[in-house]
């Protein structure tokens, strides 16, 4: 079974490397059409010499928090107004700093990009500064919140009308993976940080919070018969026990983001004993909770809206649920109301169609599984 989703893998890379190579060049003002992740991260290099990149430098650098983090979701490489510019300056002592939705790692990686080609020393100087950020948010078990310093409990019940939940060990949207990642970059000499020339302390700090890290994932990988399975989308920060997050968004085994944290292991190289068995039981979990036989799409529904359906499809690929219970195992869908309900098509409208219920994410674990087994000269 696997061997097929590693001939899939290989048949799609030739088409991927094909678009990679006709990928058209960036016209000037191109970068303002587009996210603010890929102005961040995916540009070609020469863009972050530019007069461009020097403009977008010039917000994130009054953007960024007295404390050393960014704000989420928000398009520092669109021109700020003298009243955004203020706004930025005045709020800098203000909480808000948030590794969720790739915020505080895009900024850091965009500073490191630029700074290679433009030598601003204030780039730099942020850089650390974000990267010690990083170290202060940290906790004593090696887990990373959603955000630092923690939302307010009033505010967060008043925003998403749930319980607080930003203080909880955040693997959601991959927050924890995308810090450990940067870290490991860091301590590893990647060449995307050569240029900043980081200091001897500063990596070995990041090695050091890295393999607190992975202590964390395995203290928190979900047990069940003392076998390890896969991950909770967020772990009490204290207890380490899955946690609820937003109200439909309940404890359970996830489908989605414990893909990044498996492969996050299996990039580890001369793994130990717990890693070795964390990343089998995951890979265990992941080919015993596949789903076969359906399909996402849409349709027109009598109101006349495109709604989200499940189809079934003999030939559709292996696909996951986002949650299981963390009881019966078996997927589960929610509304805002935070009641469980056993298929897409009963919970509300708003809730089917706005967000992530199914992946096919898992999919790249079983298809590198055989390949890490050779690695690291192990057999199932």
């Amino acid at each position: 079974m696997k061997n097929n989703y590693l001939i899939t893998i290989l048949l799609l890379f030739p088409l991927t490397l094909g678009f990679a190579q006709n990928k058209p060049q960036v016209k000037p003002g191109d970068y303002l059409k587009m996210r603010w992740e890929t102005v961040a991260t995916r540009m070609p290099s020469e863009w972050y010499g530019t007069d461009e990149a020097k403009l977008v430098a010039e917000n994130v650098l009054i953007s960024q928090k007295e404390i050393g983090g960014w704000a989420k979701n928000e398009p520092y490489h669109h021109p700020f107004s003298d009243s955004l510019r203020t706004h930025y300056l005045q709020t800098k002592d203000e909480k808000g700093g948030t590794f969720d939705n790739g915020s505080t790692i895009s900024e850091l990686r965009f500073l490191a990009k630029v700074y290679a080609h433009l030598k601003d020393e204030r780039y730099k100087q942020a850089f650390e500064k974000g990267v010690k950020y990083i170290f202060m948010a940290q906790y004593e078990n090696g887990g990373w919140p959603q955000y630092f310093p923690v939302k307010d409990a009033q505010d967060e019940i008043l925003l998403d009308k749930t319980e607080p939940y930003s203080m909880h060990i955040t693997y959601n949207d991959n927050a924890m993976v995308n810090v450990m990642t940067l870290l490991k970059d860091l301590f590893s000499d990647n060449k995307e940080f050569t240029p900043l020339e980081l200091g001897k302390d500063l990596k070995e700090k990041a090695k050091m919070a890295f393999n607190k890290g992975v202590e964390c994932i395995l203290k928190t990988q979900i047990q069940i018969n003392h076998h390890p399975t896969v991950w909770c989308a967020q772990h009490n920060e204290k207890t380490l026990a899955p946690a609820n997050a937003r109200a439909y968004e309940l404890a359970s085994f996830s489908g989605a983001e414990s893909v990044g944290i498996a492969l996050l292991l299996m990039d580890i190289d001369h793994p130990s004993k717990a890693i070795i068995s964390a990343v089998n039981g995951a890979e265990k979990w992941f080919e015993d909770h596949e789903i076969k036989g359906i399909k996402i799409g849409s349709e027109t529904n009598q109101n006349g809206q495109r709604d989200r359906v499940v189809f079934e499809d003999k030939d559709a690929p292996p696909i996951w649920a986002r949650f299981y219970d963390l009881t019966t195992e078996k997927p589960f869908f929610c509304s805002r109301d935070g009641i469980k309900r056993s298929s897409l098509a009963e919970i509300s409208y708003e809730r089917r169609n706005g967000y992530g219920w199914y992946t096919y994410e898992p999919a790249k674990v079983l298809a590198r599984f055989p390949e890490w087994q050779k690695k690291n000269h192990l057999s199932k």
